[in-house]
């Protein structure tokens, strides 16, 4: 197995002169430097981690995930907790469908227990995406925070090839700066929601020969997977036919509404909302957000 022992954690460096810094309520903080997102590493022991990249590229059900009609270049899978009444969390996020939710299975419910430990709080949801090799990748993008729980970490962990995290502030927010960092495997990049709301972040194609890359790069033949954990504060009931909470027009489970699967208005305006809050620093959640959504799809 081509497990990593030690991994070469390099660190994150800034495509632009000035210093990249953050500001809410007149302080300053700057990434990576403060409590608002850092990467943790060793979150699992080395020989349980990868033991565990490989039972989860055979052992998940892996999908293709549709965005304007075309496959993204990632393979996907959703898990999450399901209450007793069969209730799940929901993460509504642009693509063509939502894919359906399974309960945590056991590999992913111990990682989580150890993400709940390095995030400080409790977490609901898992979006999983493989990578099969260095062309796979993620365009930048900030996290739709709709259905997330406000003050809470988003906590992505990787396992496999070290892949590079590319951090760019929104266009919006005066002269771009970038920054790259590397995600060996078994580390934990845990973001607040002060770099969500001023930075985009993403995971370019990497197009080069595989013998000018490091040993973490090369390592797993190429692949990574990726758990992206998340509070959620909406939810859909057991029939998966009625929605409530944060994002939904209902905010008690008591009043939960039905999801409308035909209003192309409310879908459409869901979707120029996330395309607010990527391009907008000085998003404004509960005017975009704050009446909620009831639609579950972009396109059906």
């Amino acid at each position: 197995m081509e497990g990593i022992r030690v991994p070469e954690r390099s660190s994150p460096t800034l495509e632009s002169n000035p210093v990249a810094s953050l500001s809410r309520s007149g302080s300053r903080h700057e990434l990576f430097n403060h409590d608002d997102t850092k990467i943790l590493y060793d979150i699992l022991d080395y020989d349980v981690a990868d033991r565990i990249f490989e039972e989860l590229k055979s052992e998940i059900q892996w999908n293709e995930m549709l965005h304007c009609g075309g496959s993204v270049p990632r393979l996907i899978a959703v898990q999450g907790e399901v209450a007793e009444d069969g209730s799940q969390p929901i993460y509504r996020h642009p693509t063509d469908q939502q894919l359906s939710l399974s309960p945590f299975s056991p590999t992913v419910e111990l990682i989580r227990q150890k993400v709940e430990t390095a995030m400080g709080h409790k977490v609901n949801h898992v979006l999983l995406q493989y990578y099969r090799d260095g062309l796979d990748c993620i365009s930048e993008h900030s996290d739709k925070t709709l259905d997330i729980s406000p003050q809470t970490f988003i906590g992505n962990y990787s396992l496999g090839a070290q892949r590079t995290m590319v951090f760019r502030t929104k266009t919006s927010n005066g002269s771009r700066h970038v920054y790259r960092v590397p995600l060996p495997h078994n580390s934990l990049c845990r973001m607040g929601p002060i770099t969500n709301k001023y930075w985009l972040h993403g995971i370019r194609p990497d197009k080069r020969a595989s013998g000018i890359k490091s040993i973490e790069e090369s390592a797993f033949n190429g692949g990574r997977i990726s758990l992206t954990f998340r509070l959620i504060g909406t939810f859909l009931d057991s029939s998966g036919e009625k929605i409530w909470g944060q994002g939904a027009t209902a905010k008690k489970r008591s009043d939960a509404r039905f999801i409308k699967y035909e209003d192309t208005q409310e879908a459409e305006r869901m979707i120029q909302a996330f395309k607010r809050e990527n391009s907008d620093c000085n998003f404004d959640w509960q005017a975009t957000y704050g009446n909620g959504f009831d639609s579950l799809h972009i396109f059906r």
